[in-house]
């Protein structure tokens, strides 16, 4: 029977990948809170920006996921 792990390379091509995603999303996030901030200052309505800041959130509990998975992987 054929060994179905991935191989250490590429496991580490997805952990560069993921790290790259949880970088990015943490820009997104902090970007977000910021127009967040500025529309509360400004007196608009931010309901819209914080249910995408929510969903954003929930993405990068994802990415941050995918790092341990490729973590746990690259141990075993």
């Amino acid at each position: 029977m054929a060994d179905r792990r991935p191989h250490r390379e590429t496991l580490l091509q997805h952990l560069a990948q993921a790290g790259w995603h949880v970088a990015q999303g943490e820009e997104h996030i902090y970007k977000q809170e910021a127009l967040i901030a500025e529309l509360d200052r400004d007196g608009h309505d931010a309901t819209d920006a914080r249910a995408l800041l929510q969903i954003m959130r929930d993405t990068q509990a994802l990415h941050r996921e995918d790092v341990k998975r490729i973590l746990t992987a690259l141990k075993g």
